[in-house]
């Protein structure tokens, strides 16, 4: 199929041609005809499948074919007009026509980028961010363009809507992208607040990684008779991602694995994902020292510094990305060959996500794990909500002294569930005292640590994470 085929403004062909876009995804194929029908869509498909045109394009084309306004000007220019009559001007609140809710600003700022780029030839559509780390001065300058698409973060939305900045009466488009992701991030109540500020009769467009559960239940509140689109959920395999496990016996250990695997001569980029924003300062600090251009990307950084890390990435100043999973959802960089888990994430579907970083757009990609002999179950836990085993590799010269972390093909019948891969002692862990949690609070085994924050409910003995204050 091509794009011509889907009915698409010949503004937006010319555009998609001239970036270099051949033929639909298969997202794109069943999304974009059901969207310019006016349907609300529910979508499941992995990262890196193309969700942001699917969700784009055909709004461009609904909002090219609308005529402007009868007053034809933008809130700016009726403040300066009240100005030239000698009037006091008044704010006028901007009243987009699009909005986009997004979890991190990397993700906003991604669609923004991306809606510019498929908009070029539609002089009159202009398409604006407004997030947190951004000084007030500026969003306030991009609000007063009323541009026809805002792109947000949930909390910093909330901020201008109750202070009278942001209109939507005449909202006719609301996506939801990555609402998982919103949820486990604790925007829930922000969204609900939202929701109930557009227009009834709105088209909603939900994207996420899974539509069972809190997010299949909010989207059957927002929706109206949506067309269902599951194309490939987060829990299917990343054929294109060689994933692999390397156990570690400490964290010496641990870096010196890192430092020899990222000397390998086919890595061209690669993120480091980490537990903590302080992992993420003192690892990137480290590689500098030992030669690698490295830098860190995490929630405390302020906006400018966040976009300057990002830019010198997609320039390829940047070779190594340290970066908690702030950035595991929104960073599109084609060289990025490689994707290390130096901590394993809190959730499974973390785990598919911040992988997805790597074999973008069909390219292929390599997914490498490095595991204390205590986080075995937590593997395991990444392999049946993948529904596939990830290859347990030793490198020679560093191999684990533990002979339970052996790989699981040179067992006497293979892996099966069940097996304490990680040869660790319940509540053990493998480089410390009996019964010493780690540093994230969860002890090296679940059935073993009953200490401050156990939750008997919880997989992880760790609460869900909550709303991320930096990315606001």
């Amino acid at each position: 199929m091509t794009f011509e085929a889907l009915g698409l403004n010949t503004s937006i062909l010319k555009a998609l041609t001239d970036a270099g876009y051949t033929k639909p995804t298969p997202v794109q194929e069943q999304a974009v005809p059901a969207a310019i029908a006016g349907k609300d869509l529910l979508v499941s498909s992995q990262t890196g499948s193309g969700k942001t045109a699917a969700f784009m394009l055909p709004s461009l084309h609904r909002l090219a074919a609308t005529e402007p306004t009868a007053a034809g000007r933008t809130p700016n220019q009726e403040m300066q007009a009240a100005r030239a009559r000698g009037e006091r001007p008044r704010f006028r609140p901007a009243q987009p026509k699009m909005l986009v809710l997004t979890p991190t600003r990397e993700l906003a700022l991604q669609v923004t980028t991306n809606t510019d780029k498929y908009s070029v030839n539609l002089r009159r559509i202009k398409a604006v961010s407004i997030l947190g780390g951004m000084p007030y001065p500026k969003q306030m300058q991009l609000l007063a363009k009323n541009p026809e698409i805002l792109v947000a973060t949930p909390g910093r939305l909330i901020d201008h809507m109750e202070s009278g900045k942001i209109d939507f009466s005449q909202l006719e488009i609301l996506v939801l992208d990555e609402a998982d992701r919103m949820l486990d991030m604790g925007f829930i109540d922000d969204i609900e607040k939202i929701v109930a500020a557009t227009p009834a009769g709105r088209q909603t467009m939900l994207f996420s990684a899974t539509l069972d559960g809190v997010v299949g239940n909010m989207a059957r509140r927002i929706t109206k008779e949506p067309q269902i689109i599951q194309i490939m959920t987060a829990a299917n395999k990343h054929e294109n991602i060689t994933q692999r496990v390397h156990f570690v016996d400490d964290l010496s250990h641990k870096n010196r694995l890192l430092d020899h695997l990222l000397r390998d001569e086919s890595l061209d980029q690669a993120v480091v994902f980490t537990a903590t924003k302080r992992d993420a300062d003192t690892i990137a600090d480290r590689l500098n020292i030992a030669g690698f251009s490295a830098a860190a990307l995490h929630g405390d950084m302020h906006q400018g510094a966040r976009n300057r890390t990002l830019d010198s990435l997609r320039r390829g100043q940047v070779k190594v990305l340290v970066a908690t999973d702030v950035a595991a959802r929104g960073i599109d960089v084609p060289n990025i060959t490689h994707v290390f888990n130096y901590d394993l994430p809190k959730f499974p579907e973390d785990y598919v996500h911040r992988i997805g970083r790597t074999g973008r757009a069909g390219r292929n990609g390599q997914a490498i794990s490095l595991v204390n002999h205590a986080e075995g179950m937590h593997v395991k836990r990444i392999e049946r909500f993948t529904k596939q085993m990830i290859p347990v590799n030793v490198v020679e010269g560093y191999e684990p002294k533990k002979t339970g972390a052996a790989p699981r093909s040179s067992r006497p019948g293979g892996w099966k569930p069940g097996d304490n891969r990680g040869g660790a002692k319940p509540g053990q862990r493998s480089f410390s005292k009996p019964g010493a949690p780690r540093r994230d609070g969860v002890s090296g085994s679940a059935e073993g640590y009953k200490g401050p924050g156990f939750k008997a409910n919880n997989p992880y003995n760790s609460d869900r994470p909550r709303r991320s204050y930096g990315d606001r």
